[in-house]
């Protein structure tokens, strides 16, 4: 865990979803994996062909940009596949319930922070797809704020979903903390609109985060 910036009041929290309120590696691969294969079926080229093209277009990319990381989604637009067009994939081709199952661990962390913060979930999975999952995680009922891709039609990072999370938590930028397991797509955006930022490194450090927020 790393954090880089707490509010001085804290009023909500802004958590990433998928690699951060669970671990799975395998679920991870899956979402990435998927909608390549599905891409290189479209093309008609052999998938690991696409998956090298893909990897090409990030790593030049990240070299026009700093470094940075670039999510899955806007990846495929630059491929053609619109943002609309991704949400339906990943609506039929992720699974949560599939491999993920209830988080006792998790839902007494995020019961104690919900006693204090109001939590929201801002994802690039479609609504569905997060519903689903913090279902299957057993935490749904603690979520008052789901955003997701479809929320506002743009992929993170980007400032109209975190925005979107803070105006439903009835607070302002200042007043959130953002929780991820990204810092390009997670943290860097959110402390430049004046939020807090925490990089974890997988659900285990979520179960802490009790003891680290005033």
């Amino acid at each position: 865990m790393k954090i880089f910036r707490l509010p001085d009041q804290c009023a909500a929290i802004l958590f990433d979803l998928d690699s951060t309120l669970y671990t799975h590696s395998e679920y991870a691969r899956l979402q990435i994996d998927l909608p390549i294969e599905r891409l290189a079926g479209l093309r008609g080229v052999a998938t690991g062909e696409m998956r090298e093209e893909i990897n090409r277009f990030r790593e030049n990319w990240a070299r026009e940009h700093g470094g940075a990381l670039i999510s899955l989604a806007n990846v495929l637009t630059a491929f053609g596949i619109s943002i609309e067009e991704t949400i339906k994939w990943r609506e039929e081709l992720d699974e949560p319930e599939r491999y993920l199952t209830a988080d006792e661990q998790l839902r007494r962390a995020l019961e104690q922070l919900e006693s204090r913060f109001a939590l929201a979930v801002v994802t690039n999975s479609p609504v569905s797809i997060a519903a689903r999952t913090l279902a299957a995680l057993g935490v749904d009922d603690l979520f008052k704020v789901t955003i997701g891709l479809d929320t506002c039609g743009v992929s993170k990072p980007h400032e109209q979903p975190l925005l979107r999370a803070a105006m439903l938590c009835g607070t302002g930028p200042e007043s959130c903390v953002s929780v991820g397991d990204r810092y390009d797509i997670d943290i860097a955006l959110p402390l430049e609109l004046g939020m807090g930022g925490i990089l974890v490194d997988g659900v285990k450090d979520v179960y802490t985060l009790p003891e680290v927020l005033p």
